[in-house]
């Protein structure tokens, strides 16, 4: 099991609250290693710039090189399993701003992945209706609401294996957490 990555730095934050780079590592995620080259064609950009994009990417370790797809001066890249997460109470203002704006790309990114998966849901056969959805609200302390989410990804986590390792008849499926305080006054002091 891959132990959390806290993503605190300044420099790492702003690499990764970048529109493109996330969208470099959608891909890498749901379609496994490329080239820059391969990556610009399926995001409808040049090879320069993913090239860029994925050299930042990697000086941070959120991207690697795939030494064994090699040939030449072509270079492979691999998004590595990784639990990577924000800090839970950024002081620092800048912080802030850069954990807001990179939920706030993975928000919209999934709100795309799941229209496109309604677009395409009757090509889905036996998976078409394999939607659990649940919504509810808990009544928790701050430190009860971080041993839930805690428990959620051991939960996930449970469940996430490289593609060789994976069953006949399994697919990529979309899970996602998404807790916050209702505004207005606290139940109780």
């Amino acid at each position: 099991m891959v132990a959390p990555r806290e993503i605190s730095d300044v420099e790492e934050l702003r690499t990764l609250a970048h529109p493109l780079r996330q969208r470099i590592l959608r891909h890498l995620g749901q379609h496994g290693p490329a080239t820059a080259s391969t990556l610009g064609k399926a995001l409808g950009e040049s090879s320069g710039a993913t090239s860029y994009h994925l050299r930042m990417l990697a000086k941070h370790a959120f991207v690697e090189e795939v030494p064994e797809r090699a040939r030449g001066r072509e270079r492979w890249w691999r998004a590595p399993v990784q639990d990577l997460r924000g800090p839970r109470a950024p002081e620092d203002p800048e912080v802030r701003t850069l954990v807001d704006q990179l939920r706030q790309l993975k928000l919209a990114a999934d709100e795309e992945l799941f229209a496109e998966f309604l677009a395409k849901r009757s090509e889905l056969g036996e998976w078409s209706d394999a939607l659990p959805y649940s919504r509810g609200s808990v009544r928790v302390t701050l430190p009860e609401l971080h041993e839930f989410f805690d428990e959620y990804m051991a939960l996930l986590k449970r469940y996430q294996r490289p593609v060789d390792e994976t069953p006949a008849g399994a697919r990529h499926v979309a899970v996602r957490f998404f807790a916050f305080p209702v505004p207005g006054p606290a139940d109780r002091p």
